[in-house]
């Protein structure tokens, strides 16, 4: 089980914080402001840290955040923020954040984001190959099989697919492909990655194969082996 830190000054967002993530499996610790976060992040072990950007008192998020940086703690980061301006969110990644979300947020997408980040410290060995059920990926030649088969993927097609299947069986959100897979801040007027996901689909569905991508409604795509 997986730990984690929410240092959050609202009692009310840590316990919806922390009833949100231990739904999915999580073993959460809250503190309410800088100094007690600090404290226990750097007294204890855990595999992720939600901090909240604007703390109250001489100790604000970006100062726990260069505190653990500076002693050599690489515990990932997500930065909780009201402060949506990109210089920002630029300025809380600089400082050390992995991941950053701004107030108001879905707590879906917030667990969503955390196990993405739970994720990548796990793996300590490099992947040269991914597979769920009869899908594989070469990551050194880009390829693609569905049952043997080699499927053709544009570049965008094949950063998107990849994206999904790292993170297969788990809900991956329009936000996270729009910011991980293009590079930019999701715009919620914009159909591109429901284009590109139709585009993939169809591609990975030739012949009749059974479905691998699902679309959960209001929230993102899931990916997931063929029952």
């Amino acid at each position: 089980m997986a730990r984690v830190l929410v240092v959050e000054d609202d009692r009310k967002t840590a316990a919806e914080i922390a009833a949100a993530l231990g739904d999915h499996g999580f073993d959460v610790d809250c503190a309410y402001n800088g100094r007690d976060g600090l404290l226990k992040a750097t007294a204890e072990t855990y595999d992720a840290l939600v901090l909240d950007r604007l703390l109250p008192g001489d100790l604000d998020g970006l100062g726990v955040l260069a505190t653990l940086r500076a002693v050599g703690i690489e515990i990932p980061v997500l930065i909780l923020s009201a402060l949506s301006a990109v210089d920002e969110r630029v300025r809380g990644l600089r400082a050390g954040g992995d991941d950053y979300l701004t107030k108001p947020f879905e707590f879906v997408e917030l667990t969503a984001r955390l196990e993405v980040l739970v994720r990548r410290r796990m793996v300590s060995v490099p992947e040269t190959k991914l597979q769920v059920g009869d899908l594989e990926i070469d990551l050194l030649t880009r390829q693609v099989k569905r049952g043997g088969c080699v499927v053709e993927l544009l570049p965008h097609e094949y950063r998107l697919h990849e994206y999904l299947t790292r993170h297969a069986g788990h809900l991956v959100t329009r936000t996270m492909l729009f910011e991980e897979v293009w590079g930019y801040h999701y715009d919620p007027q914009t159909n591109v990655i429901d284009v590109h996901i139709g585009k993939l689909r169809r591609k990975l569905e030739e012949g009749g194969r059974p479905q691998l991508i699902h679309t959960v409604r209001g929230s993102g795509y899931v990916l997931r082996a063929a029952e």
